[in-house]
């Protein structure tokens, strides 16, 4: 099936066709025509399956389609991250640009000035992420009243970032009749629970289930010392020629210390968290995608916020605390067709993470034995002497202690 079997209009098709799309990924496939057809929907689908065109591509549609444009924003679409909200913003840069369509991005982290300029000249679609939205709105420069299509992108996502009760806030402002179109990576009982309480006799599009992970993903496990993480990952960088690679740590100082390693090994690189200003965020994200940066490194805020086709590697640089986390973070690879690695690096510490992971996607992950810095064993770990209590006129008597750390 292509994109023309899908009935959209000419414009629409000249933008997917400029874009290098012609194939419909499942969940658009199934997903476009419940939306051209006005009803809720409920999708749950992984990152990197096509979600946002699946949404944006019919919008665009109706909305073209609308005899004369009405005033006020038409289209709501809530995510939870900057990086996510700009990423949606380029594709309908992408898919309407045959189109009259308006549309803009509001988010924290930088001046409103722009951003309520914008606003005032009137746009059809708003993407947002939900404290600015609610700050605008509070500040009356924002009116949802007119709503035809709510949004909610990355449900999962909200409830993990303690976002839920701002979304409930914007609902709020929604009016009641509306077609809802709701989209998580994952289906627990809290979020089926909030869907079930957002839509109204949705139609349900699952491409996968929801805890497996890419196929075309291929998986490696590098059992490690925390100290050594540093050194395996710049000699995999160099064995293995990497091109570009996106790299996970758990904490904000850890993403730091990484890049300032990687700047004396001669590997250009940055790192993206929220200490870093957005500007800078997004500047080095930009220098990533160009390729004037090998490596970028990130905590989670940027795990579901990173759309770059020709990603060839991530790596789990620390294990994620939530299980889920991991499957998000390798979904940024092997995007669009294309096939990707992930790499995970486990230290002694790790192990609990690691088998959550596991029973979470129902695999081991292959580990990969044969490299420079494995993991201390009770084989591997240096001999300590330890000296025995001696008797009157004896010399001490010493034997190797050997500590007992299971692999």
């Amino acid at each position: 099936m292509s994109f023309k079997n899908l009935n959209l209009i000419e414009p629409v098709l000249k933008a997917l066709t400029a874009e290098g799309y012609s194939i419909p990924t499942p969940i658009q496939k199934q997903a476009i025509p419940y939306v051209l057809a006005g009803r809720d929907l409920q999708g749950c689908a992984q990152t990197g399956t096509g979600k946002t065109a699946a949404f944006a591509i019919p919008i665009i549609q109706r909305l073209h389609e609308q005899k004369s444009h009405k005033p006020g924003i038409q289209v709501l679409i809530l995510t939870p991250t900057r990086e996510l909200a700009i990423q949606i913003d380029e594709s309908f840069v992408s898919y309407s640009k045959y189109t009259s369509l308006t549309h803009t991005v509001i988010y924290g982290g930088v001046s409103q000035l722009q951003q309520v300029k914008t606003l005032k000249r009137g746009v059809e679609v708003l993407i947002a992420t939900p404290g600015r939205l609610l700050d605008l709105i509070g500040q009356g420069y924002i009116d949802l009243r007119r709503i035809g299509i709510f949004v909610l992108d990355e449900a999962d996502r909200m409830l993990d970032m303690g976002f839920i009760h701002d979304v409930k806030r914007v609902i709020a402002y929604l009016p009641a009749k509306r077609q809802t179109l709701f989209f998580s990576a994952t289906m627990s009982p809290v979020i089926e629970k909030l869907a079930q309480s957002m839509l109204v006799n949705p139609a349900k599009v699952e491409v996968t289930p929801p805890t497996s992970t890419v196929d075309k993903i291929e998986q490696q496990l590098f059992y490690t010392n925390k100290k050594d993480k540093p050194d395996l990952l710049n000699h995999l960088l160099q064995e293995q020629l990497i091109p570009t690679a996106l790299v996970f740590t758990r904490t904000k100082h850890g993403a730091d210390r990484v890049v300032k390693y990687l700047l004396r090994m001669n590997v250009k690189s940055a790192a993206i968290h929220g200490n870093k200003s957005q500007n800078a965020r997004q500047a080095a994200l930009n220098n990533f995608k160009n390729g004037q940066l090998r490596v970028l490194v990130a905590t989670d805020i940027a795990a579901r916020g990173i759309d770059i086709d020709e990603l060839t590697h991530v790596f789990n640089y620390d294990l994620p605390d939530v299980a889920e986390t991991y499957i998000h973070r390798i979904g940024r690879t092997g995007r669009a067709g294309n096939t990707g690695i992930a790499i995970a690096f486990c230290d002694i510490d790790e192990r609990t993470e690691l088998r959550d992971i596991e029973r979470l996607i129902g695999k081991k992950v292959p580990v990969i034995e044969s490299h420079p810095f494995p993991a201390l064993s009770a084989s591997n770990l240096p001999k300590k002497t330890i000296s025995q209590p001696r008797r009157s006129g004896q010399r001490p008597r010493t034997h190797a202690y050997k500590p007992s750390i299971s692999r």
